[in-house]
Parts: C-alpha cells; sequence; structure tokens
C-alpha cells in the first residue's frame, strides 16, 4: 500500500487542499483509495489551531510523524508538501530517510541555497504586513491574491476560507512563529531519496528560481508550470498530479 502525506504551508491547514487530493486520487486512476492520502494539521494550523506553533521546522516534523503513527498509520510514506510543508518534509526525510520512499516539493525555499529577497519576495512585504493586522475575508482574500495567479476567477473559494479561520483562528504569534521557523531553516545535504520539485513561474510569493535552483544543486528533478503562482495544487492540481504520476513511473523504470 502507497501511504501519501500532503503537509500544507505557512498558516494553512488541511481543508486549504480543496478538492487536490480527489483530483490527484482520478489522476492515479485506481491506484490510490481516499484513505491513501493523509492531510494532517501542521501545529497551531487547522485542527490543532490552539496548540503552540514551534519556532523550528524540525519541531513541526516531529509532532507531524507523532500524530501519524497515533493514528495507527505506520511509515513508509511519500510526501507532497507546498513551501513551508516542503521544509518539513526535507528535514523529515534526512532525519529519518526510512520513512520516506519518495518526496515532492511544492514551490519550496531552503537556506543556503537562495537569498533571503527570493525566499520571500520583496514585492511581498507590503502585503504581509497587512495580512498580519487584517482578518476575515479581508486577509483571506489577501492571502488568494498573493498565492494564486488565478485569483480572479478563484473567488469561489473565500467563503470556505473565511469559515476556516473562524473555526479554527491562528494566532498573530503563531503566524510569526512559522515565519520565523521557515526564515531559519537550512538543509545542505540532499535526503538519499526520489525527490521531485515543482514550482510555478507565475509565484508572486517565492521566486521559482529558488525551486530551480535548489534542484540543480541536488541533481532532482525539477518541473516549472508555465503561469501558475506560489499554490500549484490550486492553480493547477491536475497538472501537480500528472507530474508526479509520470515521474513515478519513470522512477520505477
Amino acid at each position: 500500500m502507497t501511504t501519501w502525506v500532503f503537509l500544507r504551508g505557512l498558516t494553512r491547514e488541511a481543508r486549504h487542499w480543496g478538492g487536490f487530493p480527489e483530483q490527484f486520487q482520478a489522476v492515479f486512476a485506481g491506484e490510490l483509495a481516499e484513505s491513501d492520502i493523509l492531510t494532517p494539521d501542521l501545529p497551531g494550523n487547522g485542527r490543532l489551531y490552539a496548540a503552540p506553533s514551534p519556532a523550528r521546522v524540525d519541531a513541526m516534523m516531529e509532532a507531524c510523524r507523532s500524530a501519524l503513527r497515533e493514528r495507527g498509520r505506520a511509515p513508509p510514506y511519500h510526501l507532497l508538501a507546498l513551501s513551508l510543508g516542503g521544509m518539513v518534509a526535507v528535514a523529515w526525510a534526512t532525519r529519518y530517510p526510512d520513512e520516506c520512499r519518495a518526496v515532492v516539493l511544492l514551490s519550496t525555499s531552503l537556506r543556503p541555497y537562495s537569498p533571503f529577497f527570493e525566499r520571500l519576495r520583496p514585492s511581498a512585504y507590503p502585503t504581509l504586513l497587512r495580512l498580519l493586522v487584517s482578518s476575515g475575508e479581508a486577509r483571506e482574500r489577501g492571502i488568494l491574491e498573493l498565492t494564486s495567479a488565478r485569483a480572479a476567477e478563484l473567488q469561489s473559494v473565500l467563503p470556505a476560507w473565511t469559515e476556516y479561520a473562524r473555526e479554527c483562528p491562528v494566532s498573530r504569534g503563531g503566524a510569526l512563529r512559522q515565519l520565523l521557523a521557515a526564515a531559519r531553516f537550512a538543509a545542505v545535504d540532499k535526503p538519499a531519496i526520489p525527490l521531485l520539485i515543482l514550482a510555478g513561474a507565475g509565484d508572486r510569493l517565492v521566486h521559482p528560481r529558488c525551486s530551480r535552483r535548489l534542484a540543480r544543486a541536488w541533481n532532482a528533478d525539477f518541473a516549472l508550470h508555465p503561469s501558475a503562482g506560489h499554490d500549484l495544487a490550486l492553480d493547477d492540481g491536475e497538472w501537480v498530479a500528472h507530474e508526479v504520476r509520470t515521474w513515478l513511473a519513470t522512477q520505477r523504470r
């Protein structure tokens, strides 16, 4: 049985995957059951919103490992992770390579391979500052516009996102600790498992050059979506799923 673990990014939760798990399952055409895709929340987000957000990526990773084991879902896993979740996946695969069969990183960045102004683009700073003091639909709209290259087409997600934020509010301190964890995380050595890195050319939050540079440094497989933004799973989930399926088929050969 193949168990996939999907990990979201900064201040996001499992429900923000939207219809992507179903898209992913459909592309794999019967190879995956619904129960084969797990979407745990990072501490401080989603169902764990009352828990303190760790200020280190390694602590987030250990929390995810413990949560899965408590649910009776033992490794090995395939990891698919977005942004901050990608850092958690790298930490996991580096420290516990026997627990990970493959890792897919979406729109992530790592020290020391990219400078801070590419890991968090300066054009995004004003929006991020506004998001720290805003709330409700205004905040969720700002996040959509920052992370999606199709924000005008995807306004329909806002009511659900706003409700998620009302039900499971991420604290301002928690958001800042997650930012700190992402900023300080570094990984020099490539995990000793198959690795695919995906990015979107329309990413306004993290420069896609970060993913390309990491792929070159680690001699990892890489694909660039010609127009998608930071949230690749939202902007073109089918493309992500097809890239992963094609890549896995190549790995098997």
